[in-house]
């Protein structure tokens, strides 16, 4: 295991004292770097891109070279484990993910198989051991997964969707039935979580991008209690190192204090969400990630500096923040934007901290 030159971002995870805030991005390694798109165009297509541990693992690191960033996530995608279960996963231009074989019947779940992580999924701890090996604990990496409600929806959806009306159909009519894809879902996300952090990442992220269009009881029911699931089937105490684990519900804000319970170190907000409501509920039993709205990025870089004191303000003094955007930064923002936040994070922040 190589010592991490900089563990800002893990020790504000475990609420240990650190010296300033610490700031990463989801979808840090994204469309709005043309240094990332020219790679995209040589792969030749996304999927190609995150099946190449060599193109991951340059297109993680980009963003590392552009910004003093305190964490790297790994390059993926939250769908490739209902890939690996054979559901055709494609990507059509404008329109998000398609899958060629979508869960349609009792027998679709009936007959699906867990996906070894190292046989059909073996680019991505490919991906983890080779980013490692270039990051020379500069920085830690992230590995994640999309929750099993989360993966759920697209399943079933055969895709995106804007009323999940054939998963919740499903979940109404036969619970049973969404609790056997949910079940086999949980296990294949531990597995596959255990192998990114055999390979060697050094935290992990359980997406749930979709919890949030679920009612409080259904919340709890279907995808709370898998995140909980997959928690305790995670392999986080290692010999020389305890990893923190963060659970990002998009939309999870009403739940939080039932989230905190969960075993997570860490849960993600999103933009809805005020930090400082947020630390007052969960008090000390969880540190928080977020929770700038991405579209403040389109503004200039004077108010994304303010938007960055207000957050930092609200949240307070002392460790147990990460600071991080409320979701994935959009395709089209302004490099330098980005790096106004990043850096008015660095400027503004040591004060909370001493």
């Amino acid at each position: 295991m190589t010592t991490l030159k900089n563990d800002c971002f893990i020790r504000a995870l475990l609420k240990q004292p650190v010296g300033r805030t610490p700031v990463w991005m989801m979808r840090q390694a994204g469309r709005y770097l043309p240094e990332y798109r020219r790679v995209r165009e040589q792969a030749g297509s996304f999927m190609n891109l995150c099946t190449n541990p060599e193109l991951a693992c340059e297109v993680t690191l980009q963003p590392l070279e552009r910004y003093r960033l305190d964490a790297a996530i790994l390059f993926s995608d939250i769908l490739t484990i209902p890939d690996a279960m054979g559901l055709g996963l494609h990507f059509i231009e404008g329109e998000g993910p398609r899958f060629s074989h979508p869960i349609r019947t009792e027998q679709d779940i009936h007959k699906l198989t867990l996906p070894d992580p190292e046989e059909s999924l073996s680019y991505v701890p490919n991906a983890v051991r080779l980013i490692q090996r270039e990051l020379q604990g500069r920085v830690p990496l992230i590995g994640f997964s999309g929750s099993p409600w989360t993966l759920a929806t697209y399943m079933v959806e055969g895709g995106s969707s804007k009323d999940f009306r054939k998963v919740k159909t499903m979940l109404y009519d036969r619970p049973d039935l969404l609790h056997e894809l949910l079940g086999k879902l949980a296990d294949a996300v531990a597995a596959y979580l255990n192998a990114q952090i055999t390979a060697g990442v050094d935290a992990v992220m359980l997406f749930d991008t979709w919890g949030g269009s679920l009612t409080t009881g259904q919340y709890q029911e279907f995808s709370l209690r898998y995140a909980r699931q997959i928690h305790g089937q995670l392999k986080l105490k290692q010999a020389d190192r305890t990893l923190p684990a963060i659970l990002f519900t998009k939309g999870g804000g009403l739940w939080l204090e039932a989230m905190a319970e969960t075993g997570y170190a860490a849960l993600g907000l999103d933009w809805q969400t005020p930090i400082a409501d947020a630390r007052r509920r969960v008090g000390d039993k969880v540190a928080l990630q977020g929770n700038l709205d991405p579209v403040a990025l389109y503004a200039s870089p004077a108010t994304i500096r303010t938007e960055v004191n207000r957050i930092l303000t609200d949240f307070g003094h002392g460790s147990g923040h990460v600071f991080n955007l409320g979701h994935g930064v959009h395709p089209d923002i302004p490099p330098e934007h980005v790096g106004a936040m990043i850096e008015a994070v660095h400027e503004l922040s040591p004060r909370f901290h001493v």
